[in-house]
């Protein structure tokens, strides 16, 4: 019997809606980045982006847990000497709460062509409104 590897011609890309305000930050990320990998789907082959899209409503509702909102520290840097920027995970959910969501998304991700090619279908909206309703997304209960 032969092992079954994925063309990308086989892919078949469905859409999901997933609530930010339903679950804690991480565990929200670790289950919309297997989503956007396609390890949920039997077909699922590592090198093959069989992953489907997904559309984050309320990231302006976002939860963290014990005192991350004051400990967690997101830094950018410039590229100039002392062009070192840090903010707490409370000033980051006022000023971008979208930021957020895809860093950690991002972070769950592999970090090569393929897995720059998965958070492409990451669609992040800090209201519970989206422009994605022509694609009929289905919505994904998280598993908390």
């Amino acid at each position: 019997m032969k092992t079954y590897s994925a063309k990308p011609s086989d892919v078949e890309r469905k859409w999901f809606v997933v609530d930010a305000a339903s679950a804690p930050l991480g565990r929200m990320a670790t289950q919309v980045a297997t989503l956007l990998r396609g390890k949920h789907k039997p077909m699922y082959t590592p090198h093959i982006d069989t992953g489907d899209h997904v559309v984050i409503i309320n990231s302006d509702q976002l939860q963290l847990t014990g005192q991350k909102m004051d400990q967690k520290i997101y830094d950018r840097y410039s590229g100039y000497t002392g062009g070192r920027y840090e903010r707490t995970a409370r000033e980051q959910l006022e000023i971008d709460s979208t930021e957020m969501v895809r860093s950690a998304v991002r972070g769950m991700l592999p970090k090569t062509k393929l897995g720059r090619q998965m958070i492409t279908k990451l669609k992040v909206y800090t209201g519970s409104e989206h422009p994605h309703t022509a694609q009929n997304p289905e919505t994904f209960e998280l598993n908390v």
